[in-house]
C-alpha cells in the first residue's frame, strides 16, 4: 500500500514539472503534418540551441532523422548552432559533430547567405527562439536570409515560436533612417509585439527586405499560442538564447535595461548572475535609489536596494550599489522606459556625472539600439523622461495598423 502511495505521488510530483505545453510549436505541427512542405526537397537549416521540442529534442536531430526529409547543410547565428560562441564573437564554419552536416556561419565573415553556400539547397528553414526585442540579432539573422532566398529564387520557411514578452507590447521607435544595424535592422519598434513568423510575413510582404525583394515565404504556424501568453504562460521548456538570457523572465528584463547597457557607464547585471536585472554603480546610494525608483510607483514593479561585485566584464571585482528590479504583474508593466527613469533618478544623486558625455564612443551604438538619436538628445537636456514619453510612443497606434493583416493569432 505504502509502495503504490509513493508511486502515485511520484507521478503527481513528475505531472507538475513536466506539465503538458498549452502551446505547439511549428516544429512539432510540422512535424505532426509528417513534413509535407519539405518532402523531395534539399532542406538547409537556420538554428541553434533554442530550435528544439517540447521535450527539448534538437529541430536538427529531428528533421536529421525524419525519412521524410533530407537535410544536407547547417546554417549558424550569433552564438552557434550548439551555442558554443560567445557574444559578438565571430561564428566560425565547421561540421556537426553529432550529424557530420557543414555549419555555414551567418555572424563571421558573412552575415547574409551567399549563392555558393546555398549551393545544392532547395529550400531554407529557420527555427530559432526570438525574444521580442528589434535589437536581438536573430532577427535580423531572418531578415538577410530572406532576402538570400529571394535573390537565389528558394523557398524559405519559417517553424513559428511564441513571443516570449507576448504579442501584446509595443513600445519605442520605429528606426529612423540613419540608424539602420545588425541591431535594428528593421523598421518596427524596440519591443515589436510579434512571432518571428508574423515579422517575417510583416517584412515579405511589406516589401522591407533589401530592394523589396520578396521570397516565396511559408510559416508553419504554432497551435494554442494567443497574444496574451508570455512564455511562462505556454509551459514550453525555456532554453537559453544565449548566455545572458538564461531564463524565460530573463526576455522580460532585456528591453528593460539592455539599451542602457550600450553605454557602459552603469551596470545592469552583467557579469553577475542577475543579467539585465539591476542597475547599480560604484558610487549609488542604494536605499535612496530605491525609495525614489518606488515612489515613481511604476505600474507592475517594485525596486530593492542591492550591493555585489561583479565576477567579469568592465566592472569586474568593483563593488556596486543599486537596486533590483522586481516585476510582481507582468500585465501592467511598461518595459522599455524604466532605464531612462532610473538615469532620471540617479542624476539626483550623480549631477555632476552625465553617462552620455562620459561615454561618447558608445554613443553611436546607444543609438542604433534606440533607433534614432532623438532620443538621447532630448532626454541629455533634463534627463527627464516626460521629455521623451512621446517619441517613444508615437509610432506605435500607425504601427498596429500596418502589421494588423499579418498577425495569425488571436
Amino acid at each position: 500500500m505504502k509502495k503504490t502511495v509513493l508511486i502515485i505521488i511520484s507521478i503527481l510530483f513528475a505531472g507538475c514539472i513536466y506539465s503538458q505545453p498549452k502551446v505547439k510549436t511549428g516544429i512539432e505541427v510540422l512535424r505532426e503534418r509528417n513534413f509535407d512542405i519539405l518532402k523531395g526537397k534539399r532542406v538547409g537549416l537556420i538554428t541553434n540551441p533554442t530550435g528544439v521540442d517540447s521535450r527539448l529534442k534538437s529541430t536538427v536531430d529531428i528533421l536529421f532523422e525524419a525519412d521524410e526529409v533530407n537535410l544536407v547543410a547547417l546554417y549558424a547565428p550569433e552564438h552557434g548552432i550548439r551555442g558554443n560562441f560567445a557574444a559578438s564573437h565571430q561564428v566560425e564554419d565547421e561540421r556537426d559533430e553529432k550529424t557530420s552536416l557543414p555549419v555555414y556561419s551567418l555572424h563571421g565573415k558573412l552575415r547574409k547567405p551567399t549563392p555558393e553556400i546555398l549551393a545544392g539547397i532547395d529550400i531554407l528553414v529557420y527555427d530559432i527562439q526570438d525574444i521580442g526585442s528589434r535589437s536581438y540579432t536573430y532577427i535580423s539573422t531572418l531578415g538577410l536570409a530572406m532576402e538570400a532566398a529571394a535573390e537565389n529564387n528558394m523557398e524559405f520557411v519559417v517553424l513559428d515560436r511564441p513571443n516570449p514578452l507576448g504579442g501584446e507590447k509595443m513600445e519605442g521607435v520605429i528606426t529612423r533612417n540613419g540608424f539602420f544595424s545588425f541591431v535594428s535592422q528593421f523598421a518596427i519598434p524596440y519591443v515589436h509585439g510579434l512571432t518571428v513568423g508574423e515579422l517575417a510575413k510583416f517584412l515579405n510582404y511589406e516589401k522591407m527586405l533589401k530592394n523589396g525583394v520578396q521570397c516565396k515565404l511559408s510559416v508553419v504556424e504554432m497551435q494554442g499560442w494567443t497574444r496574451n501568453m508570455n512564455f511562462t504562460d505556454t509551459k514550453l521548456p525555456w532554453v537559453m538564447s544565449s548566455p545572458h538570457i538564461p531564463h524565460a523572465e530573463s526576455t522580460f528584463f532585456y528591453p528593460i535595461s539592455g539599451i542602457l547597457g550600450e553605454l557602459y557607464g552603469y551596470n545592469i547585471g552583467i557579469g553577475y548572475t542577475l543579467p539585465f536585472e539591476l542597475f547599480a554603480g560604484k558610487n549609488i546610494d542604494a536605499e535612496k535609489l530605491a525609495n525614489d525608483m518606488n515612489a515613481l510607483n511604476l505600474p507592475g514593479m517594485i525596486f530593492r536596494p542591492v550591493h555585489f561585485r561583479p565576477y567579469y566584464n568592465h566592472a569586474k571585482d568593483i563593488e556596486q550599489h543599486g537596486v533590483q528590479i522586481h516585476i510582481i504583474d507582468y500585465k501592467k508593466v511598461s518595459l522599455s522606459l524604466v532605464q531612462f527613469y532610473f538615469l532620471q533618478e540617479v542624476r539626483k544623486q550623480e549631477l555632476d556625472k552625465d553617462v552620455f558625455k562620459e561615454n561618447k564612443e558608445r554613443i553611436s551604438m546607444f543609438d542604433k539600439v534606440c533607433g534614432s538619436d532623438e532620443v538621447r538628445i532630448k532626454f541629455a537636456k533634463n534627463y527627464k523622461v516626460k521629455d521623451i514619453e512621446d517619441i517613444w510612443f508615437n509610432d506605435i497606434p500607425e504601427y498596429k495598423k500596418r502589421i494588423e493583416k499579418y498577425l495569425m493569432y488571436k
